[in-house]
């Protein structure tokens, strides 16, 4: 199993930036995909997550509104659009993969970060 996240970048405070999360060696049907970020310093915290099976999703308040999760089964691939970013959007995101349910866990299938910036 394999989860790779990409799409991070520099962005100007008020940007936009999608993330990717491709994976291989799943039936991503039967699993939900979440998002994560850490920011230097900080615990590593939940930001949105997606019951692929039936596209339920979830986001943690402090991105409501901003960030939509989505998903292509057909890529394998799940989707983070972030909008209307701030400076305390800033860090490495991760997507993790759990079987049927919301939020992955430590011992479950991790992809490696990407960096998002958002300065001016």
């Amino acid at each position: 199993v394999q989860l790779q996240a990409s799409g991070g970048g520099l962005v100007q405070p008020g940007g936009s930036l999608r993330l990717s999360c491709t994976t291989s060696g799943l039936r991503l049907d039967a699993y939900a995909i979440g998002w994560f970020r850490q920011a230097p310093g900080k615990e590593r915290e939940g930001v949105s997550c997606i019951r692929i099976y039936d596209g339920s999703s979830y986001h943690y308040e402090s991105v409501k509104g901003r960030f939509t999760i989505s998903r292509d089964r057909a890529k394998n691939t799940v989707y983070l659009e972030m909008n209307n970013l701030n400076s305390e959007d800033t860090g490495v995101y991760y997507c993790a993969a759990r079987r049927s349910i919301c939020w992955p866990k430590p011992n479950d299938y991790w992809g490696k970060g990407t960096q998002v910036t958002v300065s001016s």
